[in-house]
This record gives C-alpha cells, sequence and structure tokens, in this order.
C-alpha cells in the first residue's frame, strides 16, 4: 500500500491510532473517519513497510491489565448476552478478559455466555488469516506469553510430533524455526518410505 493513497492527514491520523488495536479494527477506525475501504492485510502491509507496531505483540506480564480489555477482537460476534442489565451473575467475566488457563496459555472471552479462544490463535489469524484445519501454532521460544508474531509458528500435527520426538524445539526462536524446517523433511522422508512401502505390497 503506497503512501499516495493516504493524504498527509490519514497518514498521521493513522500512525496516532496504531498502538493498542489490531490491524482489522485500525482498518474499520480508518474507513470510518475518512471514508476509505481498506482492508486488514492493507493495514497490516501499511505497518510492516512504515515499521509500526500496534503493541498488542508483547509479552503478557504477571498481573497486567490488558490495553484490549472489555474490547472484542477482530471479526468477534456481537456479544448477544446471557442476561439482562443488572441481572448478571457476581462472578461474570466481561468479553475482552484474558485468563491463564491451566493448560498454561492465555485465553481471551470472545462471546457471551461463554466461549473463549486462546490468544495467540486470534493474534495470528488477524494477520494471517483463519488457522488452517490440522494444523498447530508453536511458540518458537518455548514461552506461551510471547505474543511477538514472529513467535507463533504454524506447523502440522506430524511436524509437532517430530520436534517433539527429536528436541527441535529450543528457547531461541531462530533454532527452533530451523527445527521447523528440519521437521519438514523427516516428515516428507516418512511420506515417501510410506508410499515406497505401499508399493511394494
Amino acid at each position: 500500500m503506497a503512501d499516495k493513497l493516504f493524504s498527509p492527514e490519514q497518514s498521521e491520523y493513522l500512525r496516532q491510532h496504531v498502538k493498542n488495536i489490531s490491524n482489522s479494527d485500525l482498518a474499520v477506525l480508518m474507513n470510518k473517519s475518512f471514508g476509505l475501504s481498506l482492508t486488514r492485510q492493507q493495514i497490516n502491509t501499511y505497518k510492516k513497510n512504515h515499521n509500526l507496531r500496534s503493541g498488542l505483540d508483547g509479552r503478557f506480564q504477571k498481573g497486567h491489565v490488558p490495553a484490549n480489555k472489555n474490547k472484542k477482537y477482530p471479526n468477534m460476534p456481537h456479544n448477544t448476552g446471557m442476561f439482562t442489565k443488572g441481572q448478571k451473575p457476581h462472578n461474570h467475566l466481561p468479553v475482552g478478559t484474558e485468563l491463564m488457563k491451566s493448560d498454561g496459555y492465555i485465553w481471551v472471552k470472545i462471546k457471551e455466555p461463554n466461549k473463549w479462544r486462546q490468544k495467540h490463535v486470534l493474534l495470528w489469524e488477524d494477520v494471517h488469516g483463519k488457522k488452517p484445519r490440522g494444523m498447530k501454532l508453536l511458540f518458537a521460544d518455548g514461552d506461551r506469553q510471547n505474543f511477538d508474531i514472529d513467535n507463533i509458528l504454524l506447523v502440522s500435527s506430524e511436524e509437532v510430533l517430530i520436534m517433539n520426538r527429536k528436541s527441535l524445539v529450543m528457547q531461541d526462536r531462530e533454532l527452533t524455526k530451523s527445527g521447523v524446517l528440519l521437521a519438514k523433511v523427516y516428515a516428507k522422508m516418512s511420506r515417501r518410505k510410506r508410499e515406497r512401502k505401499c508399493h511394494h505390497k
């Protein structure tokens, strides 16, 4: 997305509002403010080209109150609600609440009455679109609270098994990325061996 698509006023407005907002929400904001028809991907490309960051991909610190608390995530259905005003239980958690569950992942409440999704999946899908069926997301440095988008890798279930079996998941994200490449090679070799066995039967 070239700068010529934006007036100086629009460019400045985007820079002022880029913090703590998803690409989808920023596109909606720009479209409403200036009558544009920007997409999530255009915003993402513009931010990459101009080294702009939302801050949503930082580490989740213990006791941290999310900047997006009580805000909806991209493509989130409207809050249908289970209770009318004044009837919500004392332990009701609003949409946008983030919790660490027993699996060690951060979960985000995206819809009433009790629909939750993992935060790293939401962030990855905001940039790349819906996660393909059968694929998994892996934290490159093994830290489930490091939401830097470059730290979240898309791998197949077979590749995850290979990486765990061969200890290819490291604390160094670049080493883990190399491990993913190795896992892809091992997976391809295994498939070819199975194909040859089937062929000779």
